[in-house]
């Protein structure tokens, strides 16, 4: 039969169709076996990435906030954990008549809406403080206060910005007048400390009604406290063994911030266990503010909590002086000078800027700082530079953000009281 035989052209004609459904379903099955091997490789990727050595995997459980503990006692506070105290302390966190213009509260600066920070380089209320704004959560925990820890405890730190100019600029006397005729303060006052000493009040006195109203404010702050990140989600899952499977709280990006974290960048020597933070100083070379002088940092915050008059071994302290460790043993040298304490990590996502005086405006500028480490201009920057990439940055940065979470305190507490 010839091939230009109309009954053989017929017979090819009715056959290619076939051909041509052959040949695509080879081509889609060639496409899917090449997507499945893709799909595996990446995912091979994902399951190294999450993959942990047992000492990497313990370092990560001890970031946890299941890892916290207790609050600590406060031995100088003997209403620290009085529920009664905590509540008369809501109300005076909240209240601007505690201030010389009668506009400013404490929350006026630790805003709750912003993880009790201001969002602000420093701290501004009657005028500009000297530094940035710390978050309270949590900072029960910390043995210091403020940047260079010129404040032994939290009920001292809070009464420093009542009295300081650029922030309350109220006097111990009016604070006094203010619980003598407020009838709620004077009868929560009386059922706390006793009744409030009539006139005429010696020094002793006002002072004693002054560092009990601190106790009172940090009796609220204490209550404070993180709430779970992400990254809590995560270790949980490496907890209960999940460290192959592909995580479902944190990104590939983060995880591989993480893995930086715990090993090159070098992070956990300084900001370790559950709040990211050794509560030790540092001086981590970060630049002045502009037009200022170097600060001096911890080296003046000693000067300044030893000449405190209400620090744990001071008169109007309820600690023993068995019970003031931290202030007896205090560290010293010369590696102090410039130093400043180690921030919390937690909540980094809603407390931008950066730094004691707001100097980094953003996270990629704080890893960028630690990545390139430059000479301090005062004492000795700790610090060596870190050689990450550009990518590397912003898998940090991811990493950290991952921490961030609204604090686990009752609502209620985040309002001025009813």
């Amino acid at each position: 039969m010839a091939l230009g035989d109309p009954i053989v052209r017929e017979r090819r004609a009715a056959a290619r169709p076939n051909a041509y459904r052959a040949k695509f379903f080879v081509g889609l099955f060639s496409l899917t076996l090449l997507v499945a091997v893709f799909a595996l490789w990446f995912q091979s990727e994902d399951v190294k990435e999450s993959r942990w050595t047992e000492s990497e995997r313990a370092l990560i459980l001890s970031l946890s906030l299941d890892r916290l503990a207790a609050l600590p006692t406060d031995t100088g506070n003997a209403v620290a954990d009085n529920p009664r105290a905590a509540a008369l302390g809501h109300r005076l966190f909240f209240d601007p008549r505690l201030s010389a213009n009668g506009t400013v509260s404490c929350a006026s600066c630790h805003r709750p809406d912003k993880r009790f920070t201001d969002g602000l380089e420093k701290g501004v209320a009657l005028g500009v403080s000297g530094r940035n704004t710390p978050s309270l959560v949590a900072a029960a925990y910390s043995p210091w206060q403020y940047w260079d820890g010129r404040k032994d405890s939290l009920w001292a730190q809070a009464l420093s910005p009542l009295e300081t100019p650029e922030e309350h600029g109220f006097s111990r006397d009016q604070l006094v007048q203010l619980f003598s005729t407020d009838p709620i303060y004077r009868r929560e006052y009386g059922a706390l400390f006793g009744p409030l000493p009539v006139e005429p009040r010696t020094p002793a006195m006002i002072n004693s009604i002054f560092a009990n109203i601190g106790k009172a404010i940090a009796a609220y702050e204490r209550l404070l406290l993180p709430g779970p990140s992400r990254f809590d989600q995560y270790a949980a899952e490496l907890s209960l063994g999940n460290v192959i499977e592909r995580p479902v709280s944190l990104t590939s990006d983060e995880l591989a911030g993480l893995r930086l974290f715990i090993g090159p960048a070098a992070c956990t020597q300084c900001h370790n266990g559950p709040l990211f933070t050794n509560h030790e100083f540092h001086n981590t070379g970060v630049l002045s503010y502009p037009g200022e002088l170097p600060d001096r940092g911890r080296l003046d915050g000693l000067i300044g909590v030893e000449a405190d008059p209400f620090n744990c071994l001071g008169a109007f302290s309820d600690s023993s002086p068995a019970e003031c460790e931290e202030l007896r043993f205090v560290r010293r040298g010369k590696e102090l000078i410039g130093a400043m304490r180690t921030p919390s990590l937690r909540n980094l996502g809603g407390t931008a800027p950066y730094f004691h005086k707001g100097q980094a405006s953003d996270l990629a500028s704080v890893v960028k700082h630690y990545n390139e480490a430059p000479a301090a201009m005062i004492g000795h920057n700790e610090t060596e530079p870190l050689g990450l990439s550009s990518d590397q940055i912003d898998q940090l940065q991811a990493f950290l953000l991952a921490l961030d979470a609204p604090p686990a305190v009752d609502k209620n507490l985040l309002k001025p009281p009813i």
